[in-house]
């Protein structure tokens, strides 16, 4: 003890928090576990420096309860609807097995009744914060197995919710004179009457209490803090637990637009408090008593290691899901979570279990929390090393994944597009408007849904799948673009196309000037730089020729700033060829490109895409002008639809083009196509100048669209 001060008892336990979370985060692991060392190593265990028990046990009831608000306020039922009835099933079906196989384990060790189901539901629940946590911080949360996952784990917490209901309202001891069915109908007729008097508050109250209070930041979060509490205190008076109240407070504000602001301004609050929660249990543990269930801990986390994701594979196997996406999704509840030591250490206070139990479950929860952190973190190099024998838990045609993507593969298509998020789908629509037919992939369900209703053929996948070429119709495609913002993942789909024989062209994009360079060393015909793109156009717009004009004044005529779409009629069109002002009345008085601001551009001024025009004309005509410079031009009409092709021609003896040079033929401008090579016995005259005469017998190696190099081909040349 340090000299009889709670003070510096607090200060003492967060510097060793602190110390000891920064080596957790070196080694990539949850706080959590590192707040369990830093209890232990604060309590009689360790160097004793807990002796202000009580004000510690009140910061760990007070985080508690703060987080049950929070899962409250967070509550998305929605999820598990749209993620359909897989996370339902899959959590469902998980709690049951689990409990059932766990309790039977436990009895096996020779543990009481009580005890037995005590453990066989700790090994049920997952933790939700550290899954999502993982799950995030490896982009994968809007998977289609982090969907499923965050869909079962929200099953999970509704069920540890009703477990804290059914302890703390039947658990406690009642009077002998009462009866199981009195009992049960006056927790029934408590429990309608809170659910009642907050249904009535949600509808009347508290709508117009919150858009008074939310003129305050602080007041508001104030408010809910105050209402946690509150409700906790009527739930613990009425008979049931504070925590229970408190997650009914957080359910009473779901419902409202302030949530994800109360949510964010909490969410520190609740990971501070729920360090003393963590630091009491494990300055609480007895670890004379826990050396005698290390047989015991050691056979339950194999089984939560190993049997909890074996139940989810098979779970997901039978509902027609590939293994991949049961694999990845099973690895998320292979651990015990904070609700789990939650709902051991209300039995504990409630005489149901030991200390011995007590200390096995935190074991299980250290072991599995510490292991399956890594697995997580690693799942992409573990399922490679088990893909083969995961097929027994894969069904002969996965239906579900397979009518979700609508697969056509089947189809030609000029660019397999991997990845559709924000970036990937202003890609896809460019492509599109070029007349290009795209094949895409994503793991985003949603996304998948909304490409799929405008008719482009799309599937579920993800990069980091070594199966994925599978499902690409690669044998057509000219082009493989990806999106995804990831070097190593990039580079590995790099890597897996070429190891598959793909001989077409591939395109990655880079998020910095490195990871470009490091495209380009291994290959990549194309690398694409979303930032340094968007960073120029930025620079164009603040350099914009609209603010050289005095628009300030009441003028008689419109000005508009127009940025020149890639694909637009204008784009590449000189001024004298766009009918602006005899359409519109508006005339182009300035061009910004790239910071330089043209004034008063002449008739023979070309447009180029990404060019802003500032333009003048009658008011009334803005819109028409607008849309006239950005009409989107007809590919096939223009012949850009045709794809660029290389072709031979051979000079005629006796043509009339023999001895005449490529400048006096004007070949480019008569034949829409450039000479790229001259081929005259057997000498070779590469990239020609414009002075290089053709000879008879002479075979040109020519570029151009389709049409073009048909047509010289067509008749002798």
């Amino acid at each position: 003890m340090l000299h009889g001060s709670t003070f510096y008892e607090i200060a003492a336990i967060l510097g060793m928090a602190v110390l000891l979370g920064a080596v957790g985060l070196k080694l990539r692991q949850p706080l959590i576990i590192m707040f369990l060392a830093a209890g232990i190593l604060a309590g009689p265990a360790g160097f004793g420096v807990i002796a202000s028990h009580a004000q510690v046990d009140l910061l760990a009831h007070m985080g508690i309860a703060l987080l049950l608000f929070i899962v409250g306020l967070k509550l998305d039922l929605n999820l598990i609807r749209t993620t359909g009835p897989v996370a339902l099933a899959t959590g469902v079906g998980q709690i049951v097995f689990t409990s059932a196989i766990g309790f039977l384990i436990a009895l096996a060790f020779d543990m009481p009744m009580l005890s037995a189901a005590y453990v066989a539901v700790a090994l049920t629940f997952s933790s939700t914060i550290i899954i999502v946590k993982l799950l995030s911080d490896k982009k994968e949360i809007d998977s289609l197995h982090g969907q499923i996952a965050v869909g079962f784990l929200i099953v999970q917490d509704i069920a540890a919710i009703l477990a804290l209901v059914g302890l703390t309202t039947f658990g406690s001891r009642r009077g002998a004179e009462d009866t199981a069915l009195m009992t049960t109908l006056l927790i029934a007729a408590k429990g309608f009457g809170l659910l009642a008097a907050t249904g009535l508050l949600m509808r009347f109250v508290i709508p117009p209490l919150l858009r008074r209070l939310a003129q305050s930041q602080e007041l508001l979060t104030l408010f809910a803090v105050a209402w946690a509490v509150a409700l906790g205190t009527i739930s613990d008076m009425a008979g049931f637990s504070k925590e229970v109240g408190a997650f009914l407070a957080g359910i009473s504000l779901a419902s409202t637009s302030y949530r994800d602001a109360i949510g964010a301004r909490l969410t520190g609050l609740r990971d501070f408090l729920l360090l003393f929660f963590f630091i009491d249990l494990g300055a609480r543990l007895d670890w004379t008593t826990v050396g005698g269930e290390l047989w015991a801990a050691f056979v339950f986390s194999i089984f939560v290691l190993v049997g909890n994701p074996l139940i989810v594979l098979v779970i997901m196997g039978a509902m027609g899901y590939r293994r991949r996406t049961s694999f990845l999704a099973g690895l998320t509840v292979a651990q015990i979570s904070e609700f789990s030591l939650i709902v051991a250490a209300l039995g504990l206070s409630l005489g149901h279990i030991t200390p011995e139990v007590m200390g096995l479950i935190t074991l299980v929860g250290v072991v599995t929390i510490f292991m399956s952190t890594y697995m997580i973190l690693y799942s992409g190099e573990l399922y490679r090393a088990f893909a083969g024998p995961l097929k027994i838990f894969e069904r002969k045609t996965p239906y579900r994944e397979l009518a979700a993507a609508d697969q056509d593969t089947g189809r030609a298509v000029d660019v397999v597009l991997v990845g559709l998020s924000n970036y990937g789908s202003g890609v896809a629509q460019h492509l599109l408007r070029r007349k290009m037919t795209i094949f895409g992939v994503d793991f985003d369900p949603v996304a998948l849904r909304r490409w799929r209703s405008l008719g482009v053929p799309v599937i579920y996948g993800d990069v980091g799948d070594p199966e994925l070429h599978e499902y690409l119709p690669l044998q057509s495609a000219r082009w493989v673009v990806s999106t995804v913002r990831s070097r190593e993942l990039n580079l590995a789909l790099f890597a897996l196309l070429r190891s598959r024989g793909y001989t077409g062209k591939i395109a990655l994009t880079a998020t910095t000037e490195q990871e470009a360079e490091d495209f380009e060393r291994a290959g990549a015909h194309a690398v694409l730089r979303p930032f340094a793109d968007a960073a120029e156009q930025a620079a164009d717009a603040l350099t914009q020729g609209i603010d050289q004009l005095p628009v300030n004044r009441d003028w008689a005529v419109a000005f508009r700033e127009v940025r020149v779409q890639s694909g637009s009629l204008s784009a590449g069109q000189t001024i004298r060829n766009i009918p602006l002002r005899a359409t519109t009345g508006f005339s182009i008085v300035a061009v910004s490109r790239a910071g330089r601001i043209h004034h008063d551009p002449g008739p023979d001024f070309q447009i180029y895409p990404g060019d802003r025009l500032v333009i003048m004309g009658p008011p009334d005509r803005c819109e028409e002008a607008e849309t006239l410079l950005n009409q989107p031009l007809d590919l096939e009409a223009y012949g850009g639809g045709e794809r660029l092709v290389l072709g031979e021609v051979e000079v005629c003896a006796g043509s009339a083009r023999a001895g005449k040079t490529l400048a006096d033929l004007h070949f480019r401008q008569r034949y829409q196509a450039t000479v790229v090579g001259i081929l005259r016995g057997n000498a070779r005259v590469l990239a020609p100048r414009p002075g290089d005469s053709v000879e008879a017998g002479d075979r040109l190696l020519v570029i151009g669209t389709i049409r073009a190099v048909e047509a010289l081909q067509s008749e002798p040349f």
